[in-house]
C-alpha cells in the first residue's frame, strides 16, 4: 500500500501539470517556439539534416558549434511536437565524456517539463556513429573514487532518459556500443540501420555494463539472451538486433547513412497524432507496471485510466468517432 500511496501523489502532481496544457502549449500552428536562433546551419559540425524539416529548427543551446556536444532540434509545421537530441561529438564519436554527460543531462532536464514535446528522437550527426560508448581516455585519468562517481552519475543520466514521460526513439545508423546501447537501451522504442553494430562489450574490457545495460536488457531480450550477450561481449547487427526484439524496426542503409532516423522519424509521426496525455498514461501504466507485480500493476493501470476520462481528449476522440472523423487532439 505504501508504493501505491506514493504513487498516487505522484500523479496528483503529474494530474496539475497536465491541467496547464493548451494548443499553445502543445506546439500547435501558430505558437511560439523557445530558444530560436533565427540562423539555419547546424549547431554541430556534422553531416547535414536531411528529409523535409531541415530548415525548421529551433536549438537549446548558445554556445558555438565547437563546444556543443548535444543539442535539441524542434520540429515544426506537420511535426510540430516532435524534437531531436542531436548527438554531434565528432572527433571522440559521441563517446559519453563529462561535457557530453553534461550536455545531455541539462537537455533531458528540460524536456521533462516541457509539455510542447510529443515524441523525442534521439539521433547522431556524425557518420557511422551512434555513440561509441565510455570515453576511454578521460576514464584512464580518473581515480577509482572518481571512476565510480562518473559512472554513478552516467546511470542516474539513463535513468533520466527513461523516465522521461513522452515516448523516446533511438535511430542507430551505427555503432552503439556499451554505454552507447545502453543510451539506447534507456529509450522506449529503437530502430536500426541493418550494418549498424550494437554490443554491450564492458566485459571484453574487464568491466560489466554499469549504466542500467544488465537491467534494460534482459528485459528487452529476456534473461537467457541477455546473460549471452553481456558475458560474451558479443556484438550483432540491426537485422539480428531486430529478430531478437533489442529494436523495433530494422532498415537497409541509405546514402546518407541515415536510414534508421529516417526510420525513427516515421516512427514518431505515428504517434504524433495520438492523444498526448493517454500517450504518457499509458508509457507510466507500462513502465510501472513492469516493476510489481500483476494485482499491483492492474491497480497502476486503473489509476492512469482515471486521469485520462476526464479530459477534453478523451470527449474528442468519442466524437471523433462519431462523426467519422479524424481527432483533433490538444492535450487538454
Amino acid at each position: 500500500m505504501t508504493f501505491l500511496r506514493r504513487f498516487a501523489i505522484r500523479h496528483c502532481s503529474l494530474s496539475r501539470g497536465f491541467g496547464a496544457l493548451s494548443p499553445a502549449s502543445l506546439g500547435a500552428p501558430g505558437s511560439v517556439t523557445l530558444h530560436r536562433l533565427g540562423v539555419e546551419k547546424l549547431p554541430c559540425r556534422g553531416r547535414p539534416f536531411t528529409g523535409h524539416n531541415d530548415t525548421h529548427t529551433s536549438w537549446l543551446h548558445t554556445e558555438t558549434p565547437e563546444s556543443v556536444e548535444v543539442d535539441l532540434k524542434r520540429l515544426d509545421g506537420e511535426d510540430t511536437g516532435i524534437a531531436e537530441v542531436l548527438m554531434c561529438r565528432q572527433k571522440a564519436k559521441n563517446a559519453l565524456g563529462r561535457v557530453f554527460v553534461s550536455q545531455m543531462r541539462e537537455l533531458v532536464s528540460s524536456l521533462h517539463h516541457d509539455t510542447a514535446v510529443r515524441v523525442v528522437v534521439f539521433r547522431s550527426l556524425v557518420q557511422g556513429v551512434f555513440c561509441a560508448g565510455a570515453d576511454l581516455k578521460e576514464r584512464a585519468e580518473m581515480n577509482h573514487s572518481d571512476s565510480d562517481l562518473f559512472v554513478h552519475g552516467l546511470r542516474s543520466l539513463m535513468t533520466e532518459i527513461a523516465l522521461l514521460p513522452m515516448p523516446t526513439v533511438a535511430a542507430v545508423d551505427g555503432f552503439a556500443l556499451g554505454g552507447g546501447l545502453e543510451l539506447a537501451l534507456a529509450c522506449d522504442l529503437r530502430t536500426a540501420a541493418n550494418s549498424a553494430q550494437m554490443g554491450l562489450i564492458e566485459t571484453t574490457r574487464g568491466l560489466l555494463p554499469g549504466a542500467g545495460g544488465s537491467q534494460r536488457l534482459p528485459r528487452a531480450v529476456g534473461f537467457a539472451l541477455a546473460k549471452e550477450l553481456i558475458f560474451t561481449g558479443r556484438r550483432v547487427d540491426g537485422q539480428r538486433a531486430v529478430d531478437m526484439g533489442l529494436v523495433n524496426r530494422a532498415t537497409e542503409q541509405n546514402s546518407d547513412g541515415d536510414a534508421a532516423y529516417r526510420e525513427a522519424l516515421s516512427l514518431a509521426r505515428e504517434i504524433l497524432p495520438q492523444a498526448p496525455i493517454a500517450v504518457r498514461m499509458a508509457k507510466e501504466a507500462m513502465n510501472r507496471g513492469m516493476e510489481v507485480d500483476i494485482t499491483s500493476g492492474m491497480a497502476i493501470e486503473r489509476m492512469c485510466y482515471a486521469r485520462v476520462i476526464p479530459t477534453r481528449d478523451r470527449q474528442e476522440g468519442m466524437a471523433a468517432f462519431i462523426e467519422k472523423r479524424p481527432p483533433r487532439y490538444t492535450g487538454e
